[in-house]
């Protein structure tokens, strides 16, 4: 008999393959163990685990069949067959944005991906590409039929990689097409001539109307290997540029349709949830998010452009029900100041169960006004390798921002550097989220640290126990010359905010130096020496509570730059450490007055 797993238990949801769960008292734990569905194949309960709060209860069972995208919309498929799985947007030419929406329904999707399958099973075969083999899909991954092909590659016994719109050039596609030994492309016809040169064989993404119907056999929905590759994931590079593959594991996908069932329960049991789509199908978030509203039989919306207008967004609620509304924080933000200015959307924003927002954090302002104005904000904090990690707290009292680890987890959150000095505003505890290797959702070996840990960078004060306050990343924070730590997300944070008319981007750089210089693309035409006098006087209040090691007081700490002309990633982050290298010889005279 296979040997159990350790399980720690939570009363929210019995997820049946969870790792650490959140403390349960032993009387809710028997009472819900007693219902057979929570725990199939429940052999025995250990007797370690107690504590006098119940924090930690073990028990052994046999592993079910590992989930995935295709197990979750095959299930919701037979049980909710008729349940709208998608809104389509009519195409309108009156209107600039969408206005109606056609239903497509789980029976229908589930059947979509089974003729899309049979067309790539039928055309890779053709081409001599075995089953098994990598597939690289080039596709926006903002449509339904980007979410049929990339589903049907999956279905047809493939692996899908996925490059998104945004990647720079076809060169770095080729090489991480290389990278990850696929054999075939896949992708948008805009594409076509640039592929010329692509080194495996390159096919257009089917539509309704091109694809082929065949009759061929697809492969059975097999228990796979937990060590084998669902997917492979592209992020960019925060130092190099460049992007990365990030594979993911099917023990990784069975623990994120475990972390997206909690996300997107309804809040409401009486109805089915109405969501919107997030972001591209070829990156982790938008895809997280579908496995999870597909478990709950939800409706997706596609809008007409991922940023979709306040209009369109008062559509959707009055015209498809939408009652949750998944954003990332740039898009949010525009709504939430739209509705500053218009009691109507204000209105509609606070009648919402759920304002869900991911990515960056929003702007301190935007979300102040939302708390304040009864909106029901959460954040659900993530990344690429490892997907949603925490989820915050939500409601409206003191500790709605702050995050706590969601169920079926083994995460530390481990001092940084091993630093013991005495706590202030911006180097008290910090604490670097690192996910153990035990943790179901543990990025691929490839991904992680020399110890067999992946270390996030992403930092944090512990608030209360086991609630944490984000504080950027590892790389947001700089040692000085005498290894005190400096926070320059604060610094770029408070400059933003208090001089955002002046500005369009800022980054502080100034790592083994003696203090922080800030660099800035103005967004203005003023004089260069009257701008940095004015960016000091309207920071000078926040600088003077700050460390020695911390301040910004001289004009000549300021670096003026041409609009976009600083290093950036792919994603259009600025690159500290390719700053601190490109200029380091003006740095270098800063430093030496």
């Amino acid at each position: 008999m296979p040997r159990g797993r350790r399980y720690y238990w939570s009363p929210d949801h019995f997820l049946r393959r969870a790792l650490t769960f959140r403390p349960l008292r032993s009387e809710d734990w028997l009472e819900n163990l007693s219902d057979s569905k929570y725990v199939p194949g429940f052999i025995s309960l250990g007797s370690r685990g107690y504590s006098a709060d119940g924090a930690r209860l073990f028990c052994t069972l046999i592993p079910a069949m590992l989930r995935t995208h295709l197990t979750v919309l095959q299930e919701t498929a037979r049980r909710a067959a008729t349940s709208i799985a998608f809104k389509l947007p009519r195409a309108e030419s009156q209107s600039s944005h969408a206005q109606h929406w056609d239903s497509i329904t789980y029976q229908e999707f589930l059947l979509d991906i089974e003729i899309y399958a049979r067309h790539w099973l039928s055309t890779l075969s053709k081409a001599g590409v075995p089953t098994g083999s990598v597939v690289s899909l080039w596709l926006g991954g903002y449509g339904y039929h980007d979410v049929c092909n990339i589903y049907a590659i999956s279905r047809a016994g493939f692996i899908p990689q996925l490059f998104s719109l945004r990647l720079p050039s076809p060169e770095v596609v080729f090489e991480l097409i290389h990278a990850a030994g696929a054999k075939a492309m896949v992708h948008e016809p805009a594409f076509g001539d640039i592929l010329r040169d692509c080194p495996v064989p390159a096919f257009l993404a089917a539509a309704s109307e091109t694809v082929s119907h065949v009759n061929c056999v697809l492969p059975d929905l097999a228990s796979p290997s937990p060590a084998s590759i669902a997917f492979y994931f592209h992020t960019s590079g925060s130092t190099g540029g460049s992007p990365k593959l990030v594979p993911c594991s099917y023990r990784w996908l069975d623990s994120a349709v475990a972390k997206s069932y909690q996300i997107c329960r309804p809040l409401d049991s009486s109805r089915r949830d109405v969501t919107v789509w997030m972001g591209s199908m070829c990156h982790i978030g938008q895809s997280f998010m579908l496995i999870g509203s597909m478990q709950h039989a939800s409706c997706v919306i596609q809008p007409s452009t991922i940023s979709f207008s306040t209009q369109e967004l008062s559509a959707m609620i009055r015209n498809c029900g939408l009652n949750r509304l998944n954003q990332f924080a740039a898009f949010l933000a525009n709504h939430l100041r739209a509705a500053r200015q218009d009691s109507e959307l204000r209105s509609l924003l606070c009648g919402l169960d759920e304002v869900l927002t991911s990515g960056m954090p929003l702007p301190r302002e935007e979300e102040q006004w939302a708390y304040e104005s009864g909106i029901k904000l959460r954040n659900l904090f993530g990344s690429t390798e490892a997907g949603g990690m925490l989820i915050s707290i939500g409601g409206s009292g003191d500790d709605a921002r702050l995050l706590v680890p969601l169920a079926g987890t083994a995460y530390r959150f481990q001092p940084v550097g091993g630093e013991t000095q005495a706590p202030h505003q911006s180097t008290a505890r910090l604490l670097e989220l690192v996910i153990l290797e035990e943790s179901p959702d543990c990025p691929h070996a490839s991904l992680r640290h020399a110890d067999g840990q992946f270390h996030t960078g992403d930092l944090f004060n512990e608030v209360a126990p086991g609630q944490y306050r984000p504080c950027g990343r590892d790389d947001d924070w700089i040692k000085s010359e005498n290894s005190l730590r400096c926070n320059t997300k604060s610094i770029e944070d408070n400059a933003r905010m208090m001089c955002g008319e002046l500005m369009s981007e800022c980054i502080v750089v100034g790592s083994g130096r003696p203090s922080p210089v800030l660099f800035v693309e103005p967004s203005t035409d003023m004089d260069h020496e009257k701008l940095k006098r004015e960016i000091i006087r309207k920071t000078r209040q926040f600088h003077s509570r700050r460390y020695l090691h911390e301040r910004i007081t001289s004009s000549r700490c300021i670096v003026v730059v041409p609009q976009k002309s600083l290093p950036r990633t792919t994603k259009g982050n600025i690159r500290r450490a390719a700053v601190e290298s490109a200029y380091k010889t003006l740095l270098d005279r800063i430093y030496a007055c």
